[in-house]
């Protein structure tokens, strides 16, 4: 037996409790991991609230982070004692999560722990920081230079936001963070954010175009906030999109993209194909200072999360909530 969060659904009622699950009862695959730790995520917080249809089956382990060690495993590329981090693939939506103790996984979903994070920054990374890398190697794939001009940063209090805030000031881009918790100015300053703006000013609907300011951005927002980006991101700038905290819409027009050239980047973390997700742990075992990982964590125990997912969607947790399986 093991511990677990556990989604299920009787009717009309949604509930999202921890219990005590068989071991005979987990999915097929061909690895077994030990979860040292998972976090939570905006999705999860979605997934065990009800909030959002992220949950595709039930019951249902939550949690598209996690990192542990193999127990057993079927696949030639990892063996008993190995450590190893996943994020996405639809675990946690369509296949048993990782906020649990034990997770029997594709070894296709998996990849090695890179040598320079503990299991626990791992996590204080997860799914948040390796997207805020995707991010940024599109932004640099797109010929993005320090001297260009400023990167501005949306839901900039957040995981993604923090993380992607921390690995620009440190490659010497100047960052702007866009927040709606003045509270979060200190923190934010210290991850490197230059300027701060709060969300008010591009959460309402504006101009098809706006003066020229931005040389790229990275945004979790969505919806206004994203059309009024990109209306001001300046001429061939990029955009990359990576979230919907202020929802799905884009009420947009084309005129940024036919009259200043400006490229709108889609970023997926769930799909995300292997040698993609190699390469941006590579980054930030190489560009991601330690000292911002603690700055921007805070560790949660696994009967906390379930009243955590709603501070989370409501926007009161600042950078990264890692979850400690084991407590």
């Amino acid at each position: 037996m093991f511990k677990a969060i556990v989604i299920d659904k009787y009717g009309d009622n949604y509930h999202a409790f921890v219990k005590e699950v068989d071991r005979r009862n987990l999915p097929e695959g061909s690895v077994t991991v030990d979860v040292a730790y998972s976090a939570l995520n905006y999705k999860d917080g979605l997934a065990i609230t009800g909030r959002g249809p992220v949950v595709r089956k039930f019951p249902m382990i939550p949690g598209i982070d996690l990192v542990g060690t193999v127990q057993d495993s079927q696949d030639s590329r990892y063996k008993v004692g190995d450590k190893v981090v996943l994020n996405g693939w639809g675990v946690g939506e369509t296949s048993w999560g990782g906020l649990a103790q034990v997770a029997r996984l594709k070894g296709d979903w998996l990849l090695p722990l890179p040598e320079a994070f503990t299991e626990r920054q791992a996590m204080a990374i997860g799914t948040a920081g390796y997207t805020a890398m995707l991010c940024i190697l599109a932004l640099e794939r797109h010929g993005v230079r320090p001297d260009m001009g400023e990167i501005i940063v949306t839901g900039a209090a957040g995981g993604v936001g923090s993380t992607a805030i921390a690995i620009l000031s440190k490659l010497g881009y100047t960052v702007v963070a866009v927040s709606g918790r003045r509270s979060e100015a200190d923190y934010l300053h210290s991850l490197g954010a230059r300027e701060i703006f709060d969300r008010s000013q591009f959460s309402g609907r504006g101009k098809p175009l706006g003066k020229e300011r931005w040389a790229g951005a990275v945004d979790v927002v969505g919806s206004h906030t994203l059309a009024n980006i990109c209306a001001s991101t300046k001429y061939r700038g990029i955009v990359t999109a990576c979230g919907l905290a202020g929802g799905l819409d884009f009420p947009s027009s084309v005129a940024p993209f036919i009259l200043r050239g400006v490229t709108l980047v889609g970023i997926d973390s769930v799909m995300c194909p292997r040698e993609d997700r190699l390469a941006a742990w590579g980054r930030l075992a190489r560009d991601l200072d330690p000292s911002a990982i603690e700055i921007m964590t805070q560790e949660i125990g696994l009967g906390e999360a379930i009243d955590a997912a709603s501070q989370i969607l409501d926007g009161r947790v600042r950078g990264r909530l890692v979850v400690d399986v084991n407590k």
